[in-house]
This record gives C-alpha cells, sequence and structure tokens, in this order.
C-alpha cells in the first residue's frame, strides 16, 4: 500500500504543523470529507509495510477457515467442553474468533452501531465540545487519532472512547448516544466474564481464574467511525497492530475492511450477521490486525475493551504463574496495566507490539 505522490520529493514539507492545523479544526476525517475534498492531504499517506505482506488471493484464503463459534448450549456439559476445545483451538492458532449465541440481542447491537453513526453524524458544534487530546480522566472523549503526534502516518477514522467503569454519570455522556452506551455496556461485560470463564477453561485453569484477578473489572467502548475515502489506495484505516486489552470484543458493520495477519498474509474477516469478534505468556496469541480504507462509507465499529489501564490500580500482571513450568520459563516481565496502557499510548500505533517492550 505505497502512497507514491509527485508532492513526496518536495523539502517543504512541515508535517507536525499539517497535524497541528488537523488537530485544531476539532472537525476530524468526517470534517475533510464534509468539505468536499478529492484528494487526501499527505499527513494520511500510507508508506509501504515494514515487511512485505500481501492480500490473499481468493485461492489463498479459501485454504484459511475463519473461526465462528457458536455459544449455544454452554449448559450442557458435554457442548461446554466442545466449546471451550474451539477457544483454546481458535485463540493458539488465530488470536481471535467470531462468535454467535451470545446472548446481546441483535436489535441492541444495531442501535448501539446507530449511537456511534449518530454522535460523529450531530452537529459540528455540538461535537466539538467533546473533542480532548490527551485526557484520560474524563469518561468520554472524542478525537482523531489518539496518537497523532506520535504515530509515523494518520489513520482515516475518528474515534469516541467512553470509559464505561465505573458506570459514567448520564450527564457525562452525550445525549445522542448516552442510553444506548448504557444499554449496550451491560450485557458485554456479563459476556466479557463468560468469555474469561472460556478462556481460563481452555488454558487449564479453574473456570473463575481470569476473573478473580479482575480482567473483567474494566470496560472501555470505543465507538470508530471511518468515512468514505476519495483515494483509499493511498491511506489506511487503521494501521496494524495488537490491541493492549485482556480481551477485545469487536462489532463491526457490513462494510468490511477488518483483515488479521495470519500466515505471513492478510486475511479478511467477513461480517457475519450478529457476530461479535474476538480478539485475544505467548499460549495465546494477540493478533495483529488492521482495518482498510474503503470507497464506501462511513464504515461503523464498536469495540469493547476489557482492559483495566485507566483505573488507578496497583496489580501486576505477567505471564501466568500457573502455566510456567522449567520448560515453560517466563517470556515478560510484569508490569502494571497502568504502565502498560500509558506506554502504549505513548508509542502509537507504529507497527511494532507493546509487547515486545516487555520481554525478558
Amino acid at each position: 500500500m505505497a502512497a507514491t505522490n509527485k508532492d513526496d520529493v518536495s523539502t517543504n514539507y512541515d508535517r507536525k504543523s499539517e497535524l497541528k492545523a488537523f488537530d485544531d479544526t476539532k472537525e476530524g476525517v468526517k470534517g475533510l470529507v464534509d468539505a468536499g475534498i478529492a484528494e487526501i492531504p499527505r499527513i494520511f499517506y500510507h508508506p509501504p509495510d515494514e515487511y512485505s505482506i500481501n492480500n490473499t488471493s481468493d485461492s489463498e484464503e479459501a485454504q484459511f477457515s475463519i473461526p465462528v463459534i457458536d455459544l449455544k448450549g454452554l449448559s450442557d456439559p458435554t457442548k461446554r467442553k466442545e466449546i471451550v476445545a474451539d477457544v483454546a483451538e481458535a485463540s493458539e492458532s488465530w488470536g481471535f474468533f467470531q462468535i454467535v449465541n451470545h446472548g446481546i440481542p441483535v436489535d441492541v447491537l444495531e442501535e448501539i452501531k446507530d449511537g456511534v453513526r449518530g454522535f460523529f453524524e450531530q452537529d459540528t458544534e455540538v461535537k466539538k465540545q467533546l473533542y480532548i487530546r490527551d485526557n484520560y480522566s474524563i469518561p468520554f472523549v472524542y478525537n482523531s487519532n489518539f496518537d497523532l503526534y506520535s504515530a509515523p502516518v494518520t489513520n482515516w477514522r475518528d474515534t469516541f472512547r467512553c470509559n464505561m467503569t465505573p458506570t459514567p454519570k448520564t450527564e457525562d455522556l452525550p445525549e445522542v448516544c448516552r442510553e444506548i452506551l448504557v444499554e449496550y455496556s451491560n450485557p458485554l461485560m456479563n459476556l466479557g466474564k463468560l468469555l474469561f470463564e472460556l478462556l481460563s477453561e481452555a488454558l487449564g485453569l479453574e473456570l473463575s481464574h481470569l476473573n478473580d484477578i479482575d480482567c473483567n473489572k474494566g470496560l472501555l467502548v470505543i465507538g470508530h467511525y471511518y468515512p468514505a475515502c476519495p483515494q483509499p489506495e493511498l491511506t489506511i484505516g487503521t494501521s496494524k497492530h495488537a490491541d493492549n486489552s485482556f480481551i477485545t470484543v469487536l462489532l463491526q458493520d457490513n462494510i468490511g475492511g477488518l483483515q488479521v495477519l495470519q500466515h505471513n498474509m492478510w486475511i479478511d474477516v467477513p461480517p457475519v450477521p450478529g457476530a461479535l469478534v474476538l480478539i485475544s505468556n505467548d499460549k495465546f496469541k494477540s493478533v495483529e490486525h488492521r482495518v482498510l480504507a474503503n470507497h464506501r462509507g462511513p464504515r461503523i465499529s464498536v469495540a469493547g475493551f476489557f482492559s483495566t489501564g485507566l483505573l488507578p490500580l496497583t496489580k501486576l500482571y505477567g505471564p501466568i504463574k500457573e502455566l510456567l513450568s522449567e520448560d515453560n520459563p517466563p517470556k515478560y516481565r510484569e508490569t502494571t496495566l497502568r504502565d502498560y496502557h500509558a506506554y502504549y499510548r505513548e508509542k502509537g500505533l507504529d507497527g511494532r507490539s507493546a509487547l515486545s517492550y516487555y520481554k525478558l
């Protein structure tokens, strides 16, 4: 996805000034589209990938079956055992899977997507009041590119972040989507607890292990808005990265664009109606993924990040001691989630894994 343009040879390009000018509008990528641009600003040009990674062809992609796990029947011990085995296989081989029959009603899934769209498409002057940079102490923040000034490339998307733990006051949430944020977060928290149970069992641990170490105590709901792009071949919706949460539960709309890196190839994750995508010591992969820019749009996605990185907790996390042995020594040093979250934010989406910083 290399960007080529005659302006690339110019010595007059001041990226920092262009970033600030874009940031100061407080209108994000949507503001550029609303202005009717035909060519994207240079800050959005995406350089060639550091490594040679290509999209799969149709014939190659046919070799890979995106894991879809049906959670129906968990109360039956035999069926639960099968589901846990599927979770283990998908987590070890892929680092992600899609889930159906997860207990969140389809109408709630549709309403949260509508709520995200409604926030970004409301009156610009109202939305601007919530545009904030580098303040993680308040419940709701809207901006474009959390790593705008640190990442090597600007992504073609706008985002809001809502910290749902502890439950925010009603007046701290934007009116256009406050009710559905709460309505969606409650069953999402229940689903997270269930997923941590299944992952604990899949690791051969006690069912309550991951919940007991507070993996389910923090939830961030992230709303992404990817406007239609006039030159999608020059940019990216979201750069290659792995998430900084314990697990991420992702809802995507029918436009698609999500890809995961598997066998050094980018593989499309097709939208499945009513399905949620689950992204998770190297026993289970933390899959690298990205989102392509598209002529179609806007694309809406809603990510539930289970993480306590914004909470004032001092608990240390590292390789699970019950899984370590002489043959399987720890590969990472311990850290607090708050410090890990801060490092991830400072580093930005630069194509490198944040976990590598903590390798022993």
